[in-house]
Parts: C-alpha cells; structure tokens; sequence
C-alpha cells in the first residue's frame, strides 16, 4: 500500500509551477536584454521609461525641425547672397553711369547689363521651394512675392503682394524659429533701376542732364538701401543659425543623457540573471527528485 499526501504533492506540483515560470521569465529577460517584460514587474520603472521615451520622442522631433531649419535659412541666405551680389554691380554700372564723360552710347549699352540685373533679382526674389510654394512671399507662398505689370509705367511696374508674416517652427520647449524671410521693399529698388533703364536707353541721353542725373542718383540711392535691406536679413540668418547650433547640441545632450537613464532601467543585469537562473534551475531539479521520491514511499518504507 502506497502512502500518497495529496497536501505534499500539491505543494510540490506549486514549487515546480513556481520554479518553472521563473526559469522562463529569466530565461525571456536575457534573450531579450529587458529587465521588464510587463508594466506589473516594475510599475515605478515602468512609469518611469515611459516618460523618458516620450521626452525623447519630442527631443528628436525638435532636432529634426532643426535640421530642417537650418537648411531653409542657408537656402535663403544663399539666395539673398546672390540678389545682393547682382545689386552690387548694378551700382557698378550706376556709378560709371554718373560720370559725366560717357557718350551717349555707352549709356545706352550699359542699359543691357542692368536689365540683366533687375532681371535677375526679380527671378530669385519670386523663387519656389522643392515644395512649389514661394520662398520670400512671407506666409503667402502661394503667390509670388513681386509681381510686374508690364502696362504700368516705368518706376511702378514692380509690387510687392506677399505679406510680411513669420512662419515659426517648435524648436525646443517653448522656443521657436521664424523659418521664412520676406523681401518686402525690394521692389522700390526694381522700380528705381527700371526707371534708370528707361532714362538711359534714350537715344542721345546725356549724362549732365539734371532730369538724367536725377534719375541715377535716386537708382544709387535705392540700390544702397536695397543691399542694406538684404544685408541686414542675412546677418539675422548668421545669428539664427548660431543659436540653432547650440541649441542642436543641448538637445544632443539631453538625448544622450536619456538613451543612458533608458538603458539603465531597460537592460538586464546578466550576470544577476545568470546566477538566479542558476539557482532555480538547481531548485528545480531538486523538486522533480522529491516528487519522485514520494511518488515511490509506501507503508512498508516507513515500518
């Protein structure tokens, strides 16, 4: 006759589930490096991880508005850069012009170089991102910044139509970047070098005439205050990069200080684990040899 306590053996079958589960926990965490596999085996880690995730998340959103920036104002200063340079040799050719020695030909044939250059800033002012909308039209991107009409009269064929609104962008909590630059003013320096084309084109024009002086001394004028206009915004973009450049490097810090505190309460200790696995599978080996054991005692074993 066998003596079989059901009570032993159900604490054994418990020992054995217990052991058992906890060899696969542990055999689970070093496979995958994670210390916790659900919310309940560390709900203060847990709470704790899914803050830093979320604060990273918005630390690499606000990076990539910054690269992204960063590359919108180098466009822009870029592109102001070439419009100050086709100004500055339009005041070349103003310059010479004011000399009273010139024949009146050579008036006339500077008319075409400096139609070249007004020309030219018009195109660049009126350009389109790889998006299709306007770059120096303020928030209206979708209508070039300057428009011409070839009807009006010269000196008032060119209008600035954009406004001079900011498109801002969230680079960092609570700072933001004006991503976008108008050109509003620029068109008072084309309307004075169309003015100049018309006066210097006429056959015969001579350069000590008060009316033509007058008209190149005002083109001077305006090409000065043009370049300045430009000058000025392209000194902005020099500061604003500098300060997206710090800015990037803070937050590259702060994510390398939350990729570390991730880490540290995400891994395993694996030679923690190893250890306990260790000791549970010994336990458990130890519990099968029992269980056999009682499976085999009868009366006899205990007379």
């Amino acid at each position: 006759m066998r003596v079989a306590s059901s009570q032993y053996q159900s604490l054994i079958n418990i020992s054995l589930q217990q052991n058992q589960e906890r060899i696969n926990y542990l055999t689970q965490q070093m496979a995958s490096g994670l210390r916790i596999q659900l919310p309940s085996d560390d709900p203060i880690g847990n709470v704790r991880i899914s803050r830093l995730t979320r604060e990273q998340a918005m630390v690499t959103q606000y990076q990539d508005n910054i690269a992204t920036v960063k590359v919108r104002l180098l466009k822009n200063e870029n592109y102001l850069s070439s419009m100050v340079t086709d100004m500055g040799q339009a005041r070349d050719l103003l310059v010479w012009a004011a000399d009273g020695g010139n024949a009146p030909d050579d008036l006339n044939a500077m008319t075409q170089s400096l139609t070249a250059m007004r020309d030219s800033v018009l195109y660049t002012a009126n350009l389109k991102d790889q998006e299709g909308r306007y770059m120096f039209s303020g928030t209206a991107t979708d209508q070039p910044a300057i428009k011409y009409d070839p009807a009006a009269a010269s000196g008032s064929r060119y209008t600035y139509i954009g406004n001079t609104d900011t498109q801002t962008v969230v680079v960092g909590n609570g700072v933001t970047q004006a991503a976008n630059v108008d050109v509003k003013n620029l068109e008072v320096w084309l309307n004075k070098i169309d003015q100049a084309i018309t006066t210097l084109s006429v056959p015969g024009v001579s350069p000590n005439d008060p009316a033509v002086r007058t008209v190149v001394g005002d083109a001077l004028d305006g090409t000065d205050d043009g370049m300045d206009l430009l000058s000025g915004k392209i000194a902005i973009f020099g500061g604003a990069q500098n300060i997206l450049s710090t800015l990037s490097g803070n937050l590259a810090n702060v994510s390398l200080s939350n990729d570390s505190a991730l880490l540290d309460l995400k891994k395993t200790d694996m030679g923690a684990a190893a250890i306990e696995l260790t000791g549970y599978q010994t336990a458990l080996q130890a519990t099968y040899k029992a269980y056999a054991k009682v499976g085999t005692i009868s009366l006899f074993d205990l007379l």
